[in-house]
This record gives C-alpha cells, structure tokens and sequence, in this order.
C-alpha cells in the first residue's frame, strides 16, 4: 500500500519523549517536495532564528547563499550536486549553501571550530523550518570546489553542506525506488547508551 505525504509525516515523527519539544521529534529529512513556494517572511524568520546560534567568541562564522527556484543562485548550488542529488533536489523550491570563515575576525587567528558553529546554524535553520510545517534535507553530496568557485570564495572559507528547503512532497513523486523505500521507512536513532558516555564504550549513568 503505496502511503501519503501525510501519513509518512506522522510514520516519521520520534516518539514522544517526555519534556523535549516537539520540534526536535517532527524534524525529517524528505527527498520529495512540493512545487509550493516557500514565503519570502517565513525565510526570513528561519534565517533570524539561525542568526542567534551561539558561536565560538560570537564569531558567527558562518554565511548562507539562498537559491530560490529560477534563481542564478540556485542554479550555481544545483549545478554543484552530485547526480544523485540532483535526481531528487530538483524539486526543492530552496536551495542554500553554507560556508564558514575559518578565521577569527578580532585577531585574524585560526577558528578551529568554524565548521562546527556553521552546522550549529544549520540545524537551527532544521529546527525553524520544521516549527513553520517546513522541511530540510542537508546534503554533503556536492563538488565543494566547483561551488566554491561558482560563487568566488576566497581563501578563509570553507563550505559546509547545502541545504534542500521547501513543503514535504507525496513519496511516489520520487523516480528511484530506493529513494522511495527510505522515504517511507521509520526513523532510527541510537541509544543514548551508545552515544552518552563516562568513558570509551561506557555508558554514563542517566538513571
């Protein structure tokens, strides 16, 4: 039985876990988007949101490109995908493109954790968008060379990932059965037992 956008939304949400936002338990990462565009307000609210991540000497290393659709800019970000990603990304009516600057602006040193404060922001950008009822999917699957390229980076910048942002499409929509199996496939997540420890391969004590 083929299942609705609708019913894979609720397949996917986390179970409830007492105290945690629901935001953190309804984030997913669909392939299939709508043709429905995303509000230019409600993109300015998911980029303020992302503006308060905390940073390393509130650095905010991090810059986004924002593509929407027939955009030049989100021609060059399409452009850089790996055909894998292409396949499915196209229907996204957003695509941004992280990059951090690698070095501290009060004293031109090395920011050793500028691509971690740039993820910082992205999954913030995650988290907002899934409370507007919209959704992200991050990708690594990129020529990070030819995007930084496309949009002249200088040296000083890394780039992160590049961000598919638009409505959540109906699972047949996806021309590749593999990207329609996990599409409608349950999330997985590890314990915390293997991810919350005391020590190497020791759980912390959370009880």
């Amino acid at each position: 039985m083929t299942l609705s956008a609708a019913e894979v939304d609720k397949l996917k949400h986390a179970p409830a876990a007492e105290n945690v936002l629901p935001v953190f338990l309804r984030r997913w990462s669909p392939r299939s988007f709508t043709d429905r565009e995303v509000s230019s307000l409600d993109l300015r609210i998911i980029f303020e949101a992302a503006r308060w991540t905390a940073s390393s000497y509130n650095e905010q290393p991090w810059r986004f490109f924002v593509g929407q659709r027939g955009s030049e800019t989100y021609d060059k970000i399409f452009n850089s995908l790996g055909e894998f990603n292409q396949v499915w990304a196209k229907t996204a009516p957003v695509l941004i493109l992280g990059v951090a600057k690698t070095k501290f602006s009060h004293n031109g040193s090395d920011n050793p954790v500028a691509l971690f404060d740039l993820g910082a922001a992205s999954i913030t950008i995650a988290y907002q968008a899934a409370a507007l009822g919209i959704h992200t999917h991050q990708m690594a699957g990129f020529d990070r060379e030819k995007a930084a390229k496309s949009f002249n980076l200088p040296e000083g910048f890394i780039t992160g990932s590049v961000i598919a942002l638009g409505y959540q499409g109906e699972p047949d929509a996806l021309p590749v059965p593999a990207m329609k199996d996990q599409e409608v496939a349950p999330r997985q997540r590890k314990p915390l037992s293997e991810i919350v420890l005391s020590a190497l391969d020791e759980p912390a004590p959370l009880d």
